[in-house]
């Protein structure tokens, strides 16, 4: 029903107070969330954020960016590949980002009652306050690994293990748990073999519990906030719903952006707003029932306040 190009931005006219209007009269709040709202919170894989955290890899790898850097290292020796990991997940997942745009959203509707569904794997909401049991994170978690066979649909916690191999590579973990690279320290690009992570059942290596093929792994936790995320749809069905994407970008359009545009179409009461840097776009099915504003979203959060 809905074209399949990637459209040119567009603006609605006096946006930010048709979407204040819509925020206010709303029954409920569905969030879609992606990448960019991370990204304008200042999670950056690249530039200053890589030089500080990974300046031995770039220098002996050409990694450019955590991400691609990522696949880069997974031909490496174990001890090697976790160093990496580690350091990927410690600062995306268990440091905040530098900006308040995940608490910024928090206060827009924070006395609604909201539901998010984000592509996100970096426990953003959680850690800005978010309510657990609203959240769905479709595609995975930094901070949980899996058997990477998998022989079982079990996930498990990494937090302790992460710790434990950024400070045996040299870092210090400060009192409000941000990493610091203390003064005349050389950090090493391994870690001790006995941290490498092995499956608790049948010894395989672990690895992250991110969606990436069909070996990913959707357990008991990831099935109960799809549960809740379909409860809540079916009892707003026929309810003042806006359905907010938030810096949902292309790469995986069916998850959020096209599920949002269809249940736009087809509930009556429901309006469909698009926050976006450049790619804030409605089908013209829907255009009716849209509110489009570009730019960045932390931006427009702020004007929204």
């Amino acid at each position: 029903m809905f074209g399949r190009r990637i459209p040119r931005s567009q603006d609605t006219p006096d946006g930010i107070n048709k979407l204040k209007t819509a925020l206010d009269e709303a029954d409920a709040v569905v969030i879609g969330a992606g990448a960019g709202l991370s990204t304008s919170a200042g999670f950056i894989y690249t530039g200053e954020r890589l030089e500080k955290w990974f300046p031995d890899f770039v220098r002996e790898y050409g990694i450019r960016d955590m991400y691609s850097g990522g696949f880069q290292v997974m031909q490496l020796p174990p001890e090697e590949l976790w160093a990496y990991w580690s350091r990927y997940i410690y600062i995306n997942r268990y440091m905040d980002p530098p900006k308040p745009v995940y608490k910024d959203l928090l206060k827009l509707v924070k006395d609604k009652d909201y539901f998010v569904l984000t592509t996100n794997v970096d426990h953003c909401f959680q850690k800005a306050g978010f309510d657990k049991k609203r959240l769905f994170y479709t595609q995975g978690d930094y901070g949980l690994w899996q058997c990477s066979t998998p022989c079982h649909d079990k996930t498990y916690d990494n937090e302790e293990t992460v710790r434990e191999m950024v400070l045996a590579q040299g870092f210090a973990i400060e009192e409000d748990g941000t990493l610091a690279v203390p003064e005349g320290v050389t950090l090493k690009m391994t870690i001790p073999t006995e941290l490498i992570p092995r499956c608790p059942v049948c010894g395989e290596p672990m690895s992250m519990n991110l969606r990436a093929d069909d070996r990913f792994v959707e357990d008991e936790g990831w099935h109960a906030a799809s549960q809740r995320y379909s409860d809540f749809l079916r009892r707003h069905r026929n309810m003042k719903v806006l359905f907010l994407e938030t810096a949902v970008g292309w790469n995986t359009p069916g998850i959020i952006k096209f599920a949002f545009w269809q249940m736009t179409n087809e509930w009556p009461d429901a309006i469909y707003a698009c926050l976006n840097y450049n790619e804030a776009y409605a089908p013209d099915e829907i255009k009716a029932k849209s509110i489009c504003i570009n730019g960045d979203i932390g931006d427009i959060l702020n004007k929204l306040k």
